[in-house]
């Protein structure tokens, strides 16, 4: 019997993953060794108790004492806190979901591949922070990563069976979230309430918020530069409003290879789940001629200047992802909690990077993974710095 896990089983991703599990079979089928979650304790224990889960563990040492009380009189071992997070991580595992949001799911990824199994990424950061470390410890336990973002899965399957070097560019898309189409103007006084509105896709708070912002496609630039080593030169950024093609490989001939499919995650979920084969999966099909048109246009970099941070991140490389991606973070926390503005967040980001940049030479700082884990530790404080300072200027 497959063993399986799920790293972030409460969130979007998890959930989905989580439906595709009890859809093939369920615990008849899957040995599903440990499910986390956040703080969402009552799905947590349910998805334990539907799926027999040899372990259920929440991130947060405090909801210790409600998960176990929801899972008395179960075999579901319980445990809670980061530590306990890495160590379900070592348990063996033959495919593992990663979709903890943030640098959390960092460390739990990296002990997963020890088991030389499967990993399923949904967690971009950890390919933003570590991308040259996660492959390389992937490549030493000869263990397998494949994209599950919808984008990168995308690209994935488009170069199924095709010679990567004759890649001339890549191209993904984005929705242009609830913003598309607002002035500077507009967007400083845009609300949290208004960015994780997204039109398109059903996500959680803080990726809505990415959405909004354009930093989630900021992250999926670094994702790709890293996961299929491409230039950052050629790879593009085209605003979709319709959310039905997510990637478009071109090669060398000229040609594009275009993935097309619903705004529905199952799909990507589905296909690192099954690969390397094919199975059905619950989404809709699509009908292009009720559809009718697809359109594209370039994104707005002036009020969306999160994705000319990234190409500086991808054209640095060394920690710079990783000071990236936790002024970032912050940043956002900060928006949630309306101690700055939807623009205030990009500038945060990149008044941080500006200042470690001084500090650390970020691009030529030897990079490990307690490098990128103290870097993220660094680039938290000074991006709590610079909102501190903004916050007093007014």
């Amino acid at each position: 019997m497959r063993r399986v896990a799920i790293f972030g089983a409460t969130g979007s991703i998890g959930r989905n993953t989580v439906d595709l599990l009890q859809r093939q079979g369920g615990r008849e089928a899957y040995h599903v060794t440990a499910l986390t979650g956040g703080r969402n304790i009552a799905l947590l224990a349910e998805q334990a108790r539907a799926l027999g889960a040899d372990l259920a563990v929440t991130a947060d040492p405090a909801n210790y004492g409600a998960l176990k009380e929801a899972l008395a009189g179960t075999s579901v071992e319980v445990a809670a806190g980061p530590e306990a997070l890495v160590e379900a991580a070592e348990r063996p595992c033959d495919w593992a979901m990663s979709a903890i949001v943030g640098a959390a799911g960092l460390l739990p990824g990296f002990r997963t591949l020890a088991q030389g199994g499967t990993l399923a990424l949904a967690n971009k950061e950890s390919l933003v922070t570590a991308g040259p470390l996660l492959l390389a410890e992937a490549a030493r336990h000869g263990a397998t990563i494949l994209p599950v973002d919808s984008e990168h899965s995308a690209v994935f399957q488009a170069l199924c069976g095709e010679d990567w070097a004759a890649v001339e560019r890549v191209i993904i898309t984005a929705s242009g979230g609830p913003f598309r189409g607002w002035n500077r103007a507009q967007l400083a006084l845009a609300t949290p309430e208004q960015a994780v509105a997204h039109p398109n896709w059903s996500m959680g708070q803080r990726i809505s918020v990415d959405s909004a912002s354009l930093f989630n496609k900021a992250l999926e630039l670094i994702e790709t530069r890293e996961f299929f080593g491409i230039e950052p030169e050629r790879i593009e950024v085209l605003v979709h409003p319709q959310s039905i093609v997510h990637a478009l490989v071109g090669f060398a001939d000229g040609g594009l290879l275009a993935h097309l499919g619903p705004a529905d995650m199952r799909h990507a979920i589905g296909y690192a789940l099954n690969w390397p084969e094919r199975k059905p999966t619950p989404v809709a099909r699509l009908d292009l001629a009720r559809i009718g048109a697809l359109t594209f246009e370039a994104p707005d970099e002036a009020s969306f200047p999160a994705l000319r941070l990234a190409r500086d991140v991808m054209r640095e490389r060394g920690l710079a992802g990783a000071a990236f991606n936790a002024a970032k973070e912050v940043a956002l926390d900060h928006f949630l909690a309306r101690g700055i503005g939807f623009l205030d967040m990009a500038a945060v980001v990149e008044e941080t990077l500006a200042r470690l940049a001084r500090e650390c030479h970020l691009g030529t700082a030897t990079l490990s993974l307690e490098a990128v884990l103290d870097m993220d530790a660094l680039a938290r404080l000074r991006a709590g710095e610079v909102v501190a300072e903004r916050q007093r200027r007014g």
